[in-house]
């Protein structure tokens, strides 16, 4: 069981993330992971059944870079935005400065011309580096609740 000091730094880490996310900073998303981390978007059947791919999928901070890159200068997609509510923190064990959490998640998107609805529920599964401060995430793995990706995948969740 983690102290409160851990427990306060991985909730300020998870909502941190959230925020910039959703306030369009995704030139400062890759900097919440350590340089060789993963980063995994797959729905809940393939998480279960222990597939390693996923809609979009990352191993480095570089690669994180290059999406956001990509997201900016190469794909084309209607534009909109996120909103994350996510549900309490559970900080698991807690191993050689490494933190596992678990939370839930509902990302709501808001299209250019207001139109708002739910675009994907789930859980995020991690592992944290806490042993310096701010804490990074070594790997996050996003299961999304259905099967069906909606093809405005672009922004990570």
């Amino acid at each position: 069981m983690a102290d409160d000091k851990v427990r306060l730094g991985i909730h300020e880490l998870i909502a941190a993330y959230s925020d910039c996310i959703d306030d369009d900073r995704l030139e400062e998303w890759p900097d919440f992971f350590v340089e060789d981390c993963r980063y995994l978007i797959t729905d809940r059947e393939s998480h279960r059944e222990g597939l390693r791919h996923g809609v979009i999928y990352c191993a480095s901070r570089g690669m994180l870079i290059d999406r956001v890159t990509s997201t900016r200068r190469v794909l084309m997609y209607e534009p909109h935005r996120y909103r994350h509510i996510v549900g309490p923190v559970r900080v698991g064990a807690m191993t050689d400065g490494t933190a596992e959490a678990t939370s839930n998640f509902i990302a709501v998107r808001i299209m250019h011309d207001g139109e708002t609805g739910i675009f994907a529920t789930g859980r995020y599964l991690d592992r944290i580096d806490v042993r310096s401060e701010p804490y990074r995430f070594i790997e996050r793995v996003v299961v999304l609740d259905s099967r069906k990706i909606d093809t405005l995948l672009a922004i990570p969740l």
